[in-house]
């Protein structure tokens, strides 16, 4: 296949939970915690919450606070009033600034790479309204031509419409457009109604079974599409 246009999920792929912030609220409402094991946590947390059943009947923000529940416990926290607390005082941070805003250090040199030959880059976001403005502020806004996020665009993955809509934006053809995404219920299953290829982003290993192409990085990506 060649790939004229990449689409990109943003969480789990170009940025992360900042656990170190997550683990200062749980501290500050005197919940022992610590950013390591909380990210340790967070690729079973997140398999979990990837499943046909969940993802039908929940929404993007809904998952988003059900996935922090599950982190705790993968974690071994006892939820109770001092996290549902901490987990507020991050609810209220992340509408204003957003809490996905750790960037791993491969992905500024990698999406340099998937941009060379003049491929097009999209960010397709299951979000609050704020990535556009969490790009610009954690510096990758430039590398990319179009930046989607569902919240402003009134629909999300893995509504097919969603990656439509990015086929129009991008004026990209389906025939050379890859989606990488890391939830195989929403980025996989959404693409491939819209008429897609979707390869997981799949960092942990957690998905042997899947029917698709998996990555566990993107440089690993940049590596595959040369």
């Amino acid at each position: 296949m060649k790939v004229e246009t990449l689409f990109l999920d943003a969480g789990g792929v170009l940025v992360n939970p900042n656990f170190e912030r997550v683990a200062d609220a749980l501290r500050a409402h005197g919940v022992p915690a610590e950013a390591a094991e909380l990210r340790r946590a967070e690729a079973q947390a997140k398999k979990e919450l990837d499943t046909d059943s969940t993802v039908n009947a929940t929404s993007d923000a809904s998952r988003g606070w059900l996935y922090f529940e599950l982190v705790l416990e993968h974690a071994g926290i006892v939820r109770d009033a001092r996290t549902a607390a901490a987990l507020r005082d991050l609810a209220a941070y992340h509408a204003e600034h957003n809490l996905w805003e750790t960037v791993p250090d491969e992905v500024p040199g990698a999406l340099t790479r998937l941009r060379a030959g003049g491929r097009r880059l999209a960010v397709l976001s299951n979000a609050n309204g704020t990535v556009s403005r969490l790009f610009a502020r954690i510096g990758l806004a430039g590398h990319f031509d179009h930046i989607l996020d569902s919240w402003l665009e009134k629909v999300e993955k893995p509504d097919p419409r969603f990656f439509t809509l990015a086929l129009k934006r991008a004026a990209a053809d389906p025939t050379t457009t890859l989606h990488v995404g890391d939830l195989y219920h929403v980025d996989v299953r959404g693409a491939r109604a819209a008429g897609l290829e979707a390869w997981l982003f799949d960092v942990a290993g957690l998905y042997p079974e899947a029917d698709c192409p998996r990555v566990a990085s993107l440089t690993e990506l940049a590596d595959r599409l040369g």
